[in-house]
């Protein structure tokens, strides 16, 4: 009896995870690749073959959404009985891999030869969603094309700095699939904020400017009326992208795993240029507009020649980021700054709005009817915290200054971050491992063909 694309399936699903963890090993090579290299130089006698659509679909699957968190946390402080802030979350979706404050501000884009697609992220789907039919159904619910072509620069232009060194030989060739995380670290950053001045009093840090000669950052007020310890200063720089970058690694190193045990290759390595890959106008004239983010470079002010190393009006563009991406009239990527939102006043707002609101995460009974057992979801929505209004009021101070000062939000990291690595996925060029590897393939390797293709 011949195996099906299903059997490939039911494989993956019985694979023992510590095996694929102890087994998994970069295979660099794909189907119809060569590889120049003296004496065990290799030219592929295939062609080179795309990944299928379920293929694919199991993959776009472990970016997506995989049920619902839970707020398994404190209400209150032990040592005094008052009340903490237990409302961090952005979102109650969860996903395969954890987020600061379930943030979940990655986005993933798929290239292929079929063009690259923004992976829109999907509603939970009841229990495992790991039959063929709603995977593959699933997948072509979150493919949105923003390009009709693979995403890539001119095979003349192969070189630093779009590639580095020899993946530009074997990155992104035909037959591939890529999956490309950006994370939006803004919604994240006022969030973060929030949460980080929620502290008791005494432990709420005074924030400084460390591009602007450690001023206070909007927060005079607030530490003289003693709501910041004047004492426990805390530069802006210090905070970086909140952490919520990590998000991005951890959901690859999943994907990474799932394509090994699927017996595919499965490599991290460093992207195109992330700023060449997003269309920074700094590089757009040379490699084209790319994926097109939209973009904003501050004004240029005489203080930037100390504040950021900007010399001249000429290079401000040296501070320019990404702040979204439309495609087809539709914003597929928002960051909470402007020119998204009138001022930074509003986009604090949208934040609170799309946990506080209506239809926010915390009005929404339903969720936490289905997170909880009775009416537990209920009391939790009635007994635990939001934020003081005082935390809100001085972080807004906090935002509207750095947007103020610095021409940007947020000003000491970008608002979408690009990790500025991806995933490729491929099929293995066997041939070549087994002539010069011991061990170069495993088994989900060997028999991959015939369990995944008919």
């Amino acid at each position: 009896m011949s195996e099906t694309p299903a059997d490939g399936l039911a494989d993956l699903l019985s694979r023992p995870l510590l095996e694929t963890i102890w087994q998994r090993r970069t295979h660099r090579v794909s189907r119809g690749a060569s590889v120049p290299a003296g004496s065990m130089s290799y030219r592929s006698p295939h062609r080179p073959l795309p990944l299928t659509e379920l293929e694919e679909a199991v993959l776009i699957a472990l970016t997506g959404c995989s049920g619902l968190t839970m707020p398994d946390r404190p209400f209150e402080d032990p040592r005094d009985g008052e009340p903490i802030m237990a409302k961090p979350n952005l979102t109650m979706a969860g996903r395969t891999a954890g987020s600061p404050d379930n943030a979940q501000g990655t986005h993933f884009f798929m290239i292929n030869d079929t063009g690259t697609y923004y992976l829109r992220k999907q509603p939970p789907a009841p229990g495992l969603p790991f039959d063929a039919a709603t995977l593959i159904d699933r997948a072509r619910q979150a493919k949105v094309r923003v390009l009709p072509h693979r995403l890539d620069v001119a095979k003349e232009m192969r070189d630093f700095p779009a590639y580095l060194d020899s993946n530009r030989f074997l990155s992104n060739l035909p037959g591939t699939t890529i999956f490309l995380p950006v994370v939006d670290l803004s919604h994240q950053y006022v969030n973060g904020l929030m949460y980080l001045l929620t502290q008791p009093d005494g432990a709420r840090p005074a924030l400084v400017d460390d591009r602007n000669f450690y001023r206070p950052a909007g927060v005079r007020k607030w530490v003289k009326n003693g709501f910041l310890n004047a004492d426990l200063k805390l530069p802006l720089g210090a905070l970086g992208p909140m952490r919520t970058q990590v998000e991005a690694d951890l959901l690859l190193q999943n994907m990474m795993l799932t394509a090994d045990a699927m017996g595919l290759g499965a490599w991290i390595h460093a992207t195109v240029h992330p700023q060449i890959m997003l269309g920074d106008p700094k590089f757009s004239r040379a490699y084209g507009r790319m994926l097109g983010f939209d973009f904003v470079t501050p004004r240029f002010h005489l203080a930037d020649i100390l504040r950021w190393h900007v010399p001249l009006p000429k290079y401000a563009a040296l501070r320019s980021h990404p702040v979204g991406l439309r495609a087809g009239g539709e914003h597929l990527i928002k960051a909470a700054c402007p020119p998204n939102h009138p001022s930074m006043e509003a986009a604090v707002e949208s934040v609170l709005r799309a946990k506080f609101g209506p239809g926010g995460v915390y009005t929404d009974t339903q969720t936490f009817a289905r997170i909880y057992k009775g009416d537990y979801g209920q009391r939790y929505l009635t007994e635990a915290g939001g934020y003081d209004q005082q935390v809100i009021d001085c972080v807004r101070d906090v935002c509207v200054y750095i947007h103020e000062t610095h021409g940007r939000f947020p000003a000491h990291t970008d608002a979408i971050h690009v990790p500025g690595i991806w995933l490729q996925t491929h099929h293995v060029e066997s041939e070549y491992y087994a002539r010069f590897f011991t061990d170069g393939t495993t088994e989900a390797h060997e028999r991959h063909d015939a369990r995944w293709h008919v």
